[in-house]
């Protein structure tokens, strides 16, 4: 497989350019804007939203098999060109039990994974019904389409929960509001792992990290995760028991909770590259999107292991709205010691949108510092990045 489409083009499928060039492979894109960030990286482009299948099928006259950076996607018509032979990996039967996020979560619990427990609400009518047994704060979610904190909703009370519900639909176009509902879940930390698959079906899992969120967006990446090693075991062993049932091929993020009392839950599935495996692009020996381009064209993967004793990764979200491109802030930036700046190339800034982020990775020797990560979870390097980022 020496060229590779791409469904989107947001710096996901950017940070795949220098590893398809490491491996020789093109990569043709999928993307709606001419601004997009993988504009620059791709060999083609065809401009067409993620959802048009017309373009798809185009797209596969143009490479030897599909992946995809996001998950935006219209299954159905996408079925019908994999009937006619288009080659998609990961293949479609592994995203659909995922797209909608009850059905992932029904997905999830049935393979016995530890999951929140949760219910569909699908007629607003049934709302005080289903809540006369559930305690609040709530978690509501739509089921469709949500990411970087979007459709997700705390919810404290019932008065709160049925106008956020109304609200919801009457922003929709559905005819139908379509929520999951769950419970809220008072976690400790944050985790999440990487996780690849190949076509011969070997998996390899990247440490666990911490995640860190601010108004439900992620804004800090720790790896490894300061967890016992019992928890990572547990934590691996669901990736795999995941990626195995599904039989991906590629890439995927699993974010997870650990509770106060030190049970893992599952909190959702990223069927693409993640945030969450940034870090790699400098820490490890093989990066998450080399490891998804070797998957996809049928290579060997490569060791994700850590090439580094501890990885801080911070995002560069956009606090105001803008056309700069902050050239002097990433200068500042890449001063820092062993820091590595990824600027995504967007053109206009808003408040929380991904612009780019830094790297910094730590050795042994840098035992004041990684005494800091331990303690207080990375607290002192991102501090310094988003003091110079962030207005203060």
């Amino acid at each position: 497989m020496k060229r590779v489409g791409i469904i989107g083009g947001g710096q996901l499928a950017w940070m795949m350019g220098d590893a398809a060039k490491k491996l020789g492979v093109e990569l043709v894109v999928q993307t709606p804007g001419k601004d997009d960030p993988a504009v620059s990286i791709a060999q083609e482009i065809i401009f067409a939203p993620v959802d048009d299948a017309s373009a798809t099928e185009i797209l596969a006259t143009k490479c030897d098999v599909i992946t995809f950076e996001n998950e935006f996607v219209d299954l159905d018509a996408l079925s019908l060109l994999a009937l006619q032979g288009v080659c998609f990996r990961p293949r479609l039967e592994a995203l659909a039990p995922l797209l909608d996020k009850y059905h992932q979560r029904c997905y999830l619990r049935d393979l016995g994974l530890p999951v929140p427990q949760f219910f569909a609400l699908d007629e607003l009518e049934h709302l005080k019904s289903k809540m006369r047994y559930q305690s609040f704060p709530i978690v509501l979610k739509s089921r469709r389409h949500g990411y970087d904190g979007q459709g997700t909703f705390i919810i404290p009370d019932l008065v709160t929960l049925e106008e956020k519900a109304n609200e919801s639909v009457t922003n929709k176009r559905l005819s139908q509001p379509l929520f999951l509902l769950e419970e809220f879940v008072p976690f400790e930390r944050e985790l999440a792992i990487i996780a690849a698959r190949s076509l011969d079906g070997k998996v390899v899992t990247y440490p666990v990290v911490e995640t860190q969120q601010e108004q439900q967006v992620c804004r800090r990446v720790i790896a490894p995760a300061q967890i016992t090693p019992n928890q990572a075991a547990e934590i691996e062993a669901i990736a795999h028991t995941l990626l195995n049932s599904l039989q991906v091929v590629g890439v995927f993020g699993i974010e997870l909770f650990l509770a106060a009392d030190g049970k893992i839950l599952v909190n959702e599935i990223a069927p693409r590259t993640h945030n969450s495996g940034h870090f790699s692009l400098d820490a490890c020996e093989t990066s998450q999107f080399e490891q998804h381009l070797r998957a996809v064209c049928g290579l060997p993967l490569g060791n994700p292991a850590l090439q580094c004793a501890r990885a801080v990764m911070v995002n560069l979200l956009g606090y105001e709205n803008s056309q700069s491109d902050y050239q002097s802030k990433r200068q500042q930036l890449a001063k820092i010691p062993q820091a590595h700046v990824h600027w995504y190339g967007k053109t206009e800034s808003r408040p929380g949108r991904k612009l780019g982020h830094v790297t910094v990775l730590l050795d042994n020797q840098h035992r004041d510092r990684l005494s800091a990560i331990a303690n207080g979870v990375g607290a002192a390097i991102a501090q310094t990045i988003e003091s110079i980022w962030y207005p203060s």
